[in-house]
């Protein structure tokens, strides 16, 4: 406890609300400085039309995301998380894998710690490499485009989810096999879903959690 009477949860879910508030109002400010600039306004009408098209399932997904992404990364890692994005992709792995090198468990205190400082790295570290790209996107753009690398970029996710797989499968199979036979079966039947990532992995979740509570109380976990 500070001196305020705040202990570290409440200091986060403060900070928290009021960097998403900020980071919600400076995104808009984007397209409404553009469009102040430049003369150009679409009106209400046009921009409703858009968003009722797209933002329901936005809306869906970051709902699930959420409660999939909360319970593992911690208040801090959620709210840091949420503002600086790439969740799935660099996020989540990145904290997952924190964890398991300090060897602490998600939700627990020390946890919440190793996977705050986790995700505030990998946020400096993308900024600043996305700060240099901007800078030197006309020098690397021949390198970042030759054929030899585009098979290693389509490539990266699933190297990166497959090797922290590995891991956590090999700790308790009997949990990991349900979901993943589900999804092999399910990619292989519909290919198309493979861009279909954000939605597919809080489904995934739900099944793991349907196996293992079926395991529990089978008493074969």
């Amino acid at each position: 406890m500070n001196r305020k009477g705040k202990n570290y949860e409440e200091q986060v879910h403060t900070y928290g609300r009021i960097w998403m508030v900020s980071a919600l109002i400076m995104m808009l400010l984007v397209p409404v400085s553009m469009c102040s600039y430049f003369g150009a306004w679409p009106g209400f009408v046009p921009v409703l039309k858009g968003l009722l098209g797209v933002a329901p399932i936005y809306w869906v997904v970051c709902t699930i995301e959420v409660f999939t992404y909360a319970p593992m990364l911690g208040s801090g890692g959620t709210y840091l998380a949420f503002v600086t994005g790439n969740i799935t992709n660099l996020k989540a792995p990145a904290a997952i894998n924190a964890m398991q090198t300090a060897d602490v468990k998600p939700g627990t205190e020390k946890g919440e710690v190793i996977s705050t400082i986790a995700i505030a790295t990998t946020s400096i570290v993308t900024t600043i490499i996305l700060a240099l790209g901007v800078f030197l996107f006309a020098q690397m753009a021949p390198v970042l485009n030759s054929p030899m690398l585009q098979p290693a970029f389509k490539n990266i996710l699933p190297a990166l989810f497959g090797a922290l797989g590995v891991v956590y499968i090999a700790k308790n199979w009997k949990v990991a096999v349900t979901p993943l036979a589900f999804m092999i079966l399910l990619f292989v039947a519909v290919p198309s879903l493979a861009s279909s990532v954000s939605v597919l992995v809080p489904v995934g979740a739900l099944i793991s959690i349907g196996a293992a509570r079926v395991l529990y109380k089978k008493g074969r976990v």
